[in-house]
């Protein structure tokens, strides 16, 4: 597909933009680091080396990353012998960039930048995929009339950009609707803000965090459009964990450590699943800035939950495996609507981290 190069342009510029999605807490003043523990598999008479990693996340502690911590409040990192920081997200940081400057060994995002990332020549691999489902979706008030994505045309659209929009505009390009022509498109700010002040006509939120955000400021499901990602067959699968090729080749105990990782990140999520009001009291102990609140942290968990494990939830999900099939279709829609302009690399993921966190 040839892509105009205002377009490709545009892409290779919005990748060093801010990330917004996932949005609505203040970053956390310092990263969270586990304590260094050995590691408990050690042959008897060893002494086992503690692996020191970093974790970049895609936004400020909240919900959405609850695994991660419950893994290391859980002593999971701990067991796998793993010393693991976690390092927030925030508005001016690219979890993609930080990794693949070295800055982290593994980073939490979404399958369209990182393929973008990589077309760019970073050599990003995805090792495992969290979230089966997008969370993603476009709201509208009701009296706005927006019932398809055609009803975006002549709008004011807000997204967050930096690599959060590619499921927006995808979709665009899907209907015909030149982004800069048909609509005007705006950056959107980590609040709800734009749209509840009716000084947008569309907005971007997450199910699990601005859905809410609108809910609580006093209005309901029944007063909103909602456009699905998924409905609309657009959406890219969220976060995923991925680390890079050049850091996982290096020495041949990455991957081992990689497998760690997985592990005891999985169980974090099962016990997450398991233990909800927990995990959000875990998470609550990483909000610095006191801005979050239990109701809000327990519906995030609650949504978070129904994109790794299905709605109703399924134990038997098999967390983190990338289904070729859904990267396939990932890698289609990026070509197909111009978040990349070459196929993907199948080299974009890797089942051989997983199967040996899972063997």
């Amino acid at each position: 597909m040839n892509m105009p190069r205002r377009f490709v342009m545009l892409v290779a510029l919005l990748l060093v933009g801010v990330v917004l999605a996932a949005c609505g807490q203040a970053p956390a003043a310092a990263p969270t680091s586990a304590p260094a523990v050995a590691a408990t598999s050690a042959p008897a008479g060893t002494t086992p080396v503690v692996s020191k990693v970093t974790l970049q996340l895609k936004w400020v502690p909240q919900a959405q990353f609850a695994g991660y911590y419950a893994a290391l409040d859980q002593n999971f990192y701990a067991a796998e012998g793993l010393d693991v920081t976690i390092l927030p997200g925030g508005p001016d940081i690219v979890p993609e960039q930080v990794v693949a400057g070295g800055q982290a060994e593994f980073g939490i995002g979404w399958m369209a930048p990182l393929l973008a990332t990589r077309e760019q020549g970073a050599p990003l691999v995805n090792i495992a995929q969290v979230y089966t489902r997008a969370g993603m979706r476009q709201l509208s008030w009701k009296d706005s009339n927006i019932t398809s994505p055609t009803d975006l045309k002549g709008r004011k659209v807000a997204v967050w950009f930096g690599g959060n929009e590619y499921n927006l505009l995808a979709t665009l390009s899907k209907y015909n609707l030149n982004k800069e022509t048909d609509l005007t498109l705006v950056q959107q700010p980590f609040d709800m803000n734009l749209l509840l002040n009716r000084e947008v006509d569309s907005a971007a939120a997450m199910t699990y965090n601005e859905l809410y955000q609108v809910l609580s400021a006093g209005h309901t499901i029944e007063e909103l459009n909602i456009l699905d990602y998924n409905a609309e067959g657009t959406a890219m699968p969220e976060d995923g964990i991925f680390v890079s090729a050049d850091w996982l080749n290096a020495d041949p105990q990455h991957k081992d450590i990689a497998a760690r990782f997985l592990r005891a990140s999985f169980k974090g999520w099962a016990y997450c699943r398991d233990n909800p009001a927990s995990c959000v009291e875990i998470v609550l102990k990483q909000d610095s800035g006191g801005v979050m609140t239990q109701e809000a942290q327990a519906w995030q968990m609650d949504e978070v939950n129904k994109l790794i494990w299905g709605d109703p939830i399924n134990p038997d999900t098999k967390i983190g495996y990338l289904e070729p099939e859904l990267f396939k279709f990932a890698a289609d829609t990026a070509l197909q609507f111009g978040v990349i302009t070459r196929p993907a690399d199948e080299a974009a993921y890797t089942h051989e981290i997983w199967e040996l966190a899972t063997k």
